[in-house]
């Protein structure tokens, strides 16, 4: 008797393929977290380590406290953010993937979210220092909320609202140490932050090009030259501060010869950086710096002859 053959598995249809599965919640969690954007914060390292006080175990615990803390809070900003947001995001060619915007995580549990977070985020910072710590911590947060309810929608001033926010990084990890922080210290910060906000508004505008202002309406009130002006301003007050601290100031942290020195790839550094903006790449400046192998060359030889300088 002959085996009946086989038939062969029924074709799906045309049109019935297999979709993708969505993500979890716990992940679309994390992704508003934005755990990338936290190398922002090594900024509190910045105070500590040109005093030269992270090899104290005391000083390095405190400033790991300051970091973890500023983690917290501006993520908790993000969940704030995204959530009052959500609509302009949806017109964004990127930022409508976010989950709040694609509908992954609810509006009510993105505000929850940032409540707890910014809560832990303060009290983790109230202990050190008088609760000096708590209230740069609080700043901020008021700051950044201020910016997501109406600064961002002020030419200019949404541009010192942004800069503000890793200037006050750079302080906290002052605070937490009980470091002094010199004049050069903050106008460097200060300079360097807006160089760095106003090429993240130069890339929103090459990738959004004439629908920028229907994201940002101060997008619409900033033309290429302005940003170029701005950027070219805040990076030379940047430098030329560098520069005269390195020259004028430096003896008393520790050995002039490598501070001078390390200014040559902290003008590099710079230099390079504007070159990736110039080219339409600088709408996240984390994925710059962790993506750019000249860049992060530059910064390493910084990092290791102002470390020489401050230790020699």
């Amino acid at each position: 008797m002959s085996a009946v053959p086989e038939r062969p598995p029924a074709a799906s249809p045309p049109g019935d393929v297999e979709r993708p599965r969505p993500p979890t919640l716990l992940r679309s969690l994390v992704r508003t977290a934005r755990p990338k954007q936290w190398a922002k914060n090594m900024l509190v390292f910045a105070a500590p380590a040109a005093a030269g006080v992270l090899g104290e175990p005391d000083q390095l615990a405190r400033t790991i406290a300051a970091f973890v803390a500023f983690c917290l809070a501006a993520s908790g900003t993000y969940f704030l953010n995204d959530a009052l947001d959500a609509d302009a995001d949806r017109q964004h060619p990127v930022k409508r993937n976010r989950p709040i915007a694609a509908g992954l995580v609810s509006v009510r549990m993105a505000e929850v979210v940032a409540g707890v977070l910014i809560a832990a985020a303060l009290a983790l910072s109230l202990p050190f220092n008088g609760g000096k710590l708590a209230l740069v911590v609080g700043g901020y947060v008021a700051t950044t909320v201020s910016y997501s309810l109406w600064l961002k929608h002020e030419a200019v001033v949404d541009l010192g609202a942004v800069a503000a926010g890793f200037v006050l990084r750079a302080i906290a990890g002052g605070i937490a140490t009980d470091v002094p922080l010199s004049d050069w210290f903050l106008i460097v910060a200060g300079a360097g932050s807006l160089f760095i906000v106003t090429g993240k508004r130069h890339a929103e505008q090459v990738a959004l090009g004439d629908a920028s202002a229907g994201h940002r309406t101060t997008l619409g009130e900033y033309s290429a030259a302005y940003l170029n002006y701005v950027r070219a301003v805040s990076s030379g007050v940047a430098i030329t501060a560098y520069c005269l601290w390195a020259f004028e100031n430096a003896a008393a942290v520790g050995d002039v010869f490598w501070f001078r020195l390390s200014i040559v790839p902290f003008v590099a550094a710079i230099l390079r950086y504007a070159l990736v903006i110039d080219q339409g790449d600088g709408g996240a400046p984390e994925e710059i710096v962790l993506g750019d192998r000249v860049l992060q060359l530059f910064g390493l030889m910084w990092i290791v002859s102002f470390a020489i300088g401050v230790h020699v």
